[in-house]
């Protein structure tokens, strides 16, 4: 196999491990925290918002728009252009729809999570935070999820036609 291939078969599988963390989160996480009282629920949130924070993670996530962006570049330059703008597609898609949405939605609100004191707040308090927090934090959450399986939609399928 080629370093090309190699690059672009990881840039794509990247996009697709993306995909599905957001998606397995959307259809289990969401659903699941759902069902928990005020206090568990951001207790819960707040953890798992530290925990996230790790190379495991990040890497692929953020790097994953930079292997598209090459990839798309690598096979311009072999005479694929349909495939180089399949991947570079997948790459906007990406960066605007799970980075930008992220960047500008959830971060935030996690952020603001992380500031909210659980034990020195009443019980009106928490579910305040908890209304504030979880249904915008899911709506952005869909938004990048949405983006995530179609641009692992658009840059898998980019291999379905001839170059």
């Amino acid at each position: 196999m080629s370093p090309r291939t190699i690059l672009v078969v990881a840039a794509v599988v990247s996009t697709g491990l993306a995909a599905g963390l957001l998606f397995g989160w959307l259809v289990s996480v969401i659903p699941g925290t759902a069902r928990t009282d005020d206090r568990t629920y951001i207790h819960t949130m707040q953890n798992i918002n530290v925990a996230i924070v790790n190379p495991a993670f990040l890497v692929p996530f953020f790097l994953t728009p930079v292997g598209l962006i090459v990839a798309a570049v690598l096979e311009y330059r072999i005479g694929h252009t349909r495939r180089a703008i399949a991947l570079g597609s997948a790459a906007g898609l990406y960066l605007l729809g799970v980075l930008g949405v992220t960047a500008v939605g959830n971060i935030p609100l996690n952020n603001a999570l992380e500031n909210f004191d659980l034990n020195r707040s009443s019980a009106d308090a928490i579910k305040a935070q908890r209304q504030a927090y979880e249904e915008a934090w899911n709506r952005w959450h869909t938004v990048r999820t949405t983006a995530a399986v179609g641009a692992f939609i658009v840059a898998t399928t980019s291999y379905l036609e001839t170059p």
